[in-house]
């Protein structure tokens, strides 16, 4: 769930930039960088101790 939030708020970061003059593309750069770091906090999180769901 965590995921498809921080998709979504990245695309409202990309339009709300896009709106306010940002080119297109380093908008989604950095909704992209938003994507890859939720991607790799919830790879991260399922190794961590004190996790009873492995």
């Amino acid at each position: 769930m965590g995921l498809i939030l921080t998709i979504t708020a990245g695309l409202s970061v990309w339009i709300v930039f896009w709106a306010l003059g940002v080119k297109g593309f380093d908008g989604f750069l950095i909704t992209a960088l938003m994507v890859i770091i939720a991607i790799a906090i919830r790879n991260v999180v399922r190794y961590l101790p004190g996790r009873g769901d492995q």
